[in-house]
């Protein structure tokens, strides 16, 4: 099973910090601007986390507030050190890189970053003698600024924005620049201009950059170790100055193939060039790429002997001339990762789980238009096969949905392959941590798009969860998600059946606290409507009956969501299924079953008492539908009545007499020993019928439902009775000269039952 171990101090403490930064760390100034206490001093390795755990905050957690000011709590050196920092995304403006300029940075990578603009070059000039590793990645605006309102200079291209791009930028003065990643980089910016005074690198990532001429690349050909050129157009050319790189010892020329614009195809001569001139390699990317000529050995030779990872056997030819086995090789979408020898530890490909989770490690963070086919993949083998690495995966595809939050292909497939890793055939294997981490994703998911695909999916997996118990941490949020798919006006019918469900199955055993919080939400309001909708169909399905199951919960014990379905014309609603659909019975049962919660309330009823609503249950006293249930619901329904006396039979039909006896007459009807389709959580409602005389047949229906639920269920309710004090309570009923005889023989019985169960149960060892 994964580890369940708490997160470490550092982790919790950080969060908590973030979360509370005015009780913390900070105070507001003038009630708006975030400000470090003065006493406070604070080393790189917490200033780095805090900078990049809010990040990560404020991009999946929707119950994070973001402050407009929070990166000025860095503004000083002198109090705060930041060294290593990843931003990404809106999160980042100009102005707050501007706030941290006077930092020493080592590190700063901005992952399309979109909002920067040409101002935050001139902040990153502020890094430069420190700044060792910098990304740009997807930054995509960070090279224009606002038009001169003089008008253009003729050394600026203007694009449809009214922005204009800056040319005049360069890396001088980067003296310690290393590693740097353009990945993205708009068209117009002259690369070779722009790296020229970087003196040497060991780390470049051109990623979707489209150069004619990479001749300039040899000037960092004894230092240059990695290399990232993904998606750019090669030539003849470009293999020629890779091979001079003979440092590499990371090159990654692979693309996506479903991109049409890519003439280059790859040879077995270009293979053969880079193992004979790349002698230092030990990362090789291909994936995407099309093979002009077999590179393979001859199927007989290349299916015998155990798979290996030996060069020698190589069955792509070309690697049979390296020294060693590469530590990574991909191949993802190319015919060659279904070979039988390939010689690398790691792959990247198509062919089974361990080269498709590969696939999915290695292009997360840059590529989602690869991880999403890579999910895909895992999406089938875990639906049709069992998935070996599960763990990994889980891991996986919850990083890819927290890292393209906004990315729709990322979330259908993300979300369709959590529903199959989390089934209960996988949940021994899975942690309490893990599987909050799955739900929070799941929530995201949800709360991002409102596409019928990612919805259904996403409520599907929640339906693999223990609910309400896994739940509980996200208790609101999740309600909140679940009533707004159900208040859409165009709604997919399975959704909406499964969003019932869950929300039927979040208010059942849950504490009145939960219940009342969920029914200010809206929700006796929304599930009113959907029968309301139903109804005006002509229909009673699954949504219908769960719509009144779910009433049926969150009124119980709860008096505010009892008034609410009064004052939202529930009675009506009632009455009309009841005349729609006669024989629906666990329909019958769900309605009553919410009715006994709405008597129990006394201040509400009153409301109760019309004739119609009077007729109505006794008629059902008769009912047969779903065993005794409707008839023994109908009958506490008016146990509650009568138990207000006679006094508060306000009307003149039918007569409370007559009601009473068509009350004796079910009781006396019901087999004692009847299995129930029922769950009590407290007796307390049922128990305050005990202890009065007023109206005898109230006392006897609550004994009889004693008596039924200690026969038949006694390790749940002979505990639960003693508990609550119903023995004392019936003790005291049975020298009531008021109550009847036969009421009073069935008290002894429950108290014998419970009392037996007692002795039981007595632990006896020593």
């Amino acid at each position: 099973m994964a580890s369940d171990s708490p997160e470490s101090l550092m982790t919790l403490c950080t969060d908590y910090c973030l979360r509370n930064l005015e009780g913390t760390l900070c105070y507001l100034l003038d009630n708006e601007t975030l400000r470090l206490h003065p006493d406070i001093f604070l080393p790189s390795e917490i200033c780095d986390k805090l900078v990049n755990e809010y990040v990560e905050l404020v991009k999946t957690d929707s119950i994070f507030e973001p402050h407009e000011s929070f990166f000025t709590l860095f503004s000083d050196p002198r109090s705060t050190r930041l060294a290593r920092i990843h931003l990404r995304e809106h999160i980042v403006q100009d102005q707050d890189l501007e706030a941290i300029r006077k930092q020493d940075l080592i590190e700063l990578y901005l992952t399309n970053c979109e909002k920067l603009t040409a101002k935050s070059l001139q902040t990153l000039v502020s890094f430069s003698h420190t700044l060792i590793s910098l990304s740009l990645f997807g930054c995509c605006n960070i090279f224009y600024e606002e038009e001169n309102p003089g008008g253009c200079e003729d050394d600026c291209l203007v694009n449809p924005t009214r922005q204009v791009l800056v040319k005049d930028f360069t890396f001088e003065g980067f003296s310690r620049l290393r590693f740097l990643n353009l990945g993205r980089l708009i068209e117009g910016v002259n690369v070779e201009t722009l790296l020229r005074p970087l003196a040497s690198l060991a780390a470049l990532d051109l990623s979707g950059i489209q150069l004619n001429d990479v001749g300039f690349l040899t000037q960092w050909k004894d230092s240059l170790v990695s290399l990232v050129l993904y998606n750019m157009d090669l030539s003849e050319e470009h293999i020629q100055v890779i091979a001079q790189l003979r440092k590499l010892r990371h090159l990654d020329i692979s693309r996506d193939h479903l991109s049409s614009y890519y003439k280059f195809k790859l040879t077995r001569r270009v293979l053969n060039l880079f193992v004979e001139n790349l002698v230092n390699l030990t990362s090789l990317d291909i994936s995407g790429h099309t093979m002009l000529e077999n590179c393979t050995i001859p199927s007989m030779e290349e299916k015998m002997g155990q798979t290996s990872i030996e060069p020698a056997k190589s069955s792509i030819a070309p690697f049979r001339g390296l020294k060693r086995p590469l530590q990574f090789l991909g191949l993802f979408e190319t015919s060659l990762c279904r070979l039988t020898h390939i010689p690398a530890y790691k792959v990247s490909g198509d062919k089974n789980e361990e080269q498709v989770l590969n696939a999915i490690e290695a292009y997360t963070e840059h590529r989602p238009e690869i991880t999403s086919r890579a999910i895909n993949l895992l999406f089938d083998i875990a639906r049709i096969e069992r998935c070996s690495q599960l763990l990994r995966a889980l891991q996986l595809v919850i990083t890819a949905l927290k890292c393209h939050k906004d990315d729709k292909n990322i979330q259908v497939t993300g979300s369709a392959a959590l529903f199959y890793l989390t089934n209960s055939e996988y949940r021994m294997e899975q942690s309490v941590k893990l599987r909050r981490q799955v739900i929070q994703v799941v929530l995201n998911g949800m709360e991002s798009y409102q596409e019928v695909t990612v919805q259904r999916n996403c409520c599907l997996t929640l339906c693999n969860f223990s609910i309400p118990e896994e739940l509980e941490f996200q208790y609101r949020r999740v309600n909140e998600l679940l009533l707004n798919i159900l208040n859409q006006s165009r709604q997919d019918e399975s959704i909406q059946r499964i969003a019932v469900h869950l929300c039927n199955a979040l208010v059942c055993q849950v504490d009145n606290d939960h219940k009342e919080a969920v029914g200010k939400m809206g929700f006796v309001m929304t599930m009113l409507k959907l029968i309301q909708k139903k109804l005006a169909d002509k229909t009673c399905d699954q949504v219908m009956e769960f719509s009144w199951s779910a009433l049926w919960n969150i009124t119980d014990e709860t008096p505010d969501n009892c008034e609410m379905f009064l004052n939202y014309s529930g009675m009506k609603l009632f009455l009309e299924c009841l005349k729609e659909f006669p024989e629906k019975q666990e329909l019958h049962r769900n309605m009553l079953g919410l009715l006994g919660n709405v008597a129990e309330v006394k201040e509400l009823r009153p409301q109760l008492m019309t004739s119609q609503f009077i007729s109505v249950f006794s008629n059902l006293l008769e009912s047969k539908a779903d065993g005794i249930e409707v008839s023994y619901n109908a009958c506490g329904v008016l146990s509650h009545i009568m138990f207000d006396g006679p006094e508060a039979w306000g009307i003149c039909e039918p007569h409370r007499e007559e009601v009473v006896k068509r009350m004796w007459a079910a009781i006396q009807s019901w087999d004692i020993n009847s299995r129930r389709n029922i769950n009590y959580r407290s007796f307390e409602p049922i128990l305050r019928l005990l202890p009065q005389g007023i109206s005898p047949v109230s006392q006897h229906w609550a004994t009889w439902a004693l008596y039924n639920l200690v026969s038949v269920y006694p390790d749940k309710y002979c505990p639960l009775l003693i508990k609550e004090g119903g023995i004392p309570l019936l003790k005291d009923m049975i020298k009531m000269a008021s109550a009847r005889q036969e009421t009073k023989e069935m008290a002894r019985k429950v108290i014998e039952h419970c009392s037996n169960f007692k002795e039981e149960n007595m632990d006896t060892s020593r």
